[in-house]
């Protein structure tokens, strides 16, 4: 994405949130104004439920960690059996706005990525039927369908389209959303930083828009060990162009969300910046915007704390968990 169009983005995006005046910084995300907080709390405890999942030790959550800005703090999930996958799972925080889903680009809607667990032979291992079986097994489950569609009996799709709905109420903004509206300054150290992050540093090019991400699928020459097996987008297209290309994640919430790359294989933001800062690692399909940047430690330190300033508000505790039992 150009400069130019990042621009424009924004502006709209901004001129919506004025819309809104002040009751929320951020725009409604798309479909979010259907959404039934009846329908919120099913997806909120389809989500934290381990039943689904074959051995029933693995819920959406126990991958999407509340405490971690619903990351995983581990290089890489665990699934059914403690079956390691490949990949590390991104934050779910302001993911509403997304266009593209998982590190290879293979979901387009929320709905999609609630399902690509559910049925993973890896993650939660159920088929389609057995995820129905399981949820139609549990009479409160019953209930809270009847309730939201009509039928006691859900399909599917109607059980992903729960999950993804409680996944478009994960919305908060941070400093640097308040910033843009000159609503709240940023802390001098985080104001130095932005303007490296948006100049010198030149992490704009690829982390740009009201969430820092152009959502495009590039190459920086990340991965170390298992991860450097994996083809990333070329997965998904079988082009050799895609070869380990990986889509660029959002920065929000990143201060929160170590350890960071498609396989974890980066401990702490530190890594990331020093990574960045030598240009990458040498690597095929490397992206020619990927270069030297020649930071200073006092530079460095001043980009962390602007990265610190995409923090988000704390959610609503009725987002973090699911109701207690019998409720």
């Amino acid at each position: 994405m150009s400069s130019s169009r990042a621009f424009l983005l924004v502006a709209a995006l901004l001129c919506a949130v004025l819309a809104f005046g002040d009751e929320s910084i951020l725009p409604p995300p798309r479909g979010a104004s259907a959404v039934a907080p009846q329908l919120v709390e099913l997806g909120r405890d389809l989500f934290f439920d381990t039943a689904l999942s074959a051995d029933g030790t693995v819920a959406c959550a126990s991958c999407h960690r509340p405490e971690h800005a619903f990351a995983d703090p581990r290089p890489v999930s665990l699934g059914v059996g403690n079956a390691k996958g490949t990949r590390n799972a991104p934050s779910l925080i302001n993911r509403a706005y997304g266009r593209r889903f998982f590190w290879d680009g293979r979901a387009d809607t929320l709905e999609q990525q609630a399902a690509g667990p559910l049925t993973h032979p890896v993650e939660m291992a159920l088929t389609e039927e057995e995820t129905v079986a399981r949820v139609v097994a549990n009479p409160r489950y019953r209930q809270a369908f009847q309730r939201n569609f009509g039928e006691d009996a859900p399909t599917f799709a109607q059980i992903t389209q729960a999950i993804a709905t409680y996944e478009r109420a994960l919305v908060s903004p941070s400093p640097y959303h308040r910033w843009l509206l000159r609503k709240q300054p940023l802390p001098e150290d985080a104001e130095r930083g932005r303007l490296l992050f948006f100049g010198k540093a030149r992490c704009h090019l690829c982390h740009n828009g009201l969430h820092l991400t152009t959502e495009e699928f590039l190459s920086v020459g990340a991965g170390a060990g298992e991860g450097s097996q994996d083809g990333g987008r070329f997965e998904v297209t079988m082009r050799r162009e895609d070869w380990r290309l990986f889509k660029t994640p959002s920065l929000i919430n990143v201060a929160r969300t170590a350890p960071y790359m498609h396989d974890g294989s980066m401990a702490t933001l530190s890594d990331v910046v020093d990574f960045c800062n030598r240009g990458g690692d040498i690597a095929e399909n490397k992206d020619y915007r990927i270069v030297p940047l020649g930071l200073l430690a006092e530079e460095k330190r001043d980009l962390l704390a602007f990265l610190d300033a995409l923090t988000t508000n704390p959610l609503p505790q009725s987002l973090l968990g699911p109701r207690p039992s019998g409720r």
